[in-house]
């Protein structure tokens, strides 16, 4: 039998670690700039047992469901809201009760909230 001569015995080679580091260093730096690092937007709303004073004057209950928004019962248009809240509010800083339907989303209680700061009424009591 004869016997195959393949060259002389090579050593082992290391594999090389760069090219590992720099797919870590590149996931790592891609996940820091994907990662969300802003805090998330707080509703400032006030419990019913601390709220200033008592609620008087008119009921101010806006019920917010996916169809629409009503105001003590009546239809409103988000825009309207504040203006026909006015004549019902004895005092600015009157009590208003936001009720969400259980078919409202939180986008839609978030932007009713939103217009009724805008408007200057930031007494706002989430109901149930």
């Amino acid at each position: 039998m004869a016997e195959f001569a393949f060259g002389p015995e090579r050593r082992a080679r290391c594999p090389s670690l760069t090219p590992m580091v720099d797919v870590v260093f590149l996931l790592l730096v891609f996940f820091m700039l994907a990662a969300r690092t802003s805090a998330d937007r707080t509703l400032p709303l006030i419990p019913p047992s601390d709220a200033e004073g008592v609620y008087a004057g008119a009921p101010r209950i806006v019920t917010v469901s996916d169809t629409g928004l009503m105001l003590n019962g009546a239809a409103v248009t988000l825009d309207g809201l504040p203006a026909a809240l006015v004549p019902l509010m004895p005092a600015r800083n009157s009590i208003v009760v936001l009720q969400a339907d259980d078919t409202a989303s939180l986008q839609e209680v978030v932007l009713v909230h939103d217009r009724l700061a805008e408007g200057g009424i930031g007494s706002v009591v989430l109901a149930e």
